[in-house]
């Protein structure tokens, strides 16, 4: 074990001096070095309005990574939140059907100080089927013979006859 911490520190350390040598490698590859010397006064102002425009770009990049950290930060907090809540505290039992009469479900309701009895088929009105099939008797025929007499002008004197009778009588 304690060949392993030993193991362990020699490489921590290691990996502290690597990032170290990383960091100051890229930056000098990224930034020049600055020779302010023998510069009249309107070449160091241009130095520093180009300076200033460069904080200003690096400045609005750094803020937008920001607003883009935070907003990420923020929907992982709700996506989390929604995970408990999704997952829940407690297990739900299953749901069975429960036939309860009205009855009792108004005891339930109401309490068991409460005596209410109610009959829903009571107050229902009986209602008479009737054969409405009994009452229009339908004529099966051949409809051909129908087509043919119904043609022509007798055929519809004939309709006109047969409507005229009936109310006639």
């Amino acid at each position: 074990q304690s060949l392993m911490l030993a193991k362990a520190k020699e490489e921590w350390d290691q990996e502290i001096v690597d990032k170290q040598a990383e960091k100051e490698r890229y930056l000098s590859e990224r930034i020049t070095p600055l020779h302010t010397s023998g510069l009249s006064l309107s070449q160091l102002q241009d130095l520093c309005r180009e300076l200033h425009e460069k904080v200003e770009i690096v400045d609005e990049e750094r803020y937008d990574i920001e607003a883009k950290c935070n907003h990420n930060t923020r929907e992982i907090k709700d996506l989390k939140i929604k995970v408990l809540d999704l997952r829940g505290k407690f297990k739900r039992p299953p749901l069975r059907r429960v036939r309860v009469s009205a009855d009792a479900m108004l005891r339930a309701l109401l309490g068991s100080k409460h005596k209410v009895s109610m009959d829903l088929r009571a107050n229902l009105k009986s209602v008479k089927k009737e054969d409405t099939e009994k009452e229009r008797p339908v004529e099966v025929g051949d409809w051909r013979k129908n087509v043919e007499a119904m043609s022509g002008m007798e055929g519809r004197k004939k309709m006109f006859d047969a409507a005229k009778s009936p109310t006639g009588q």
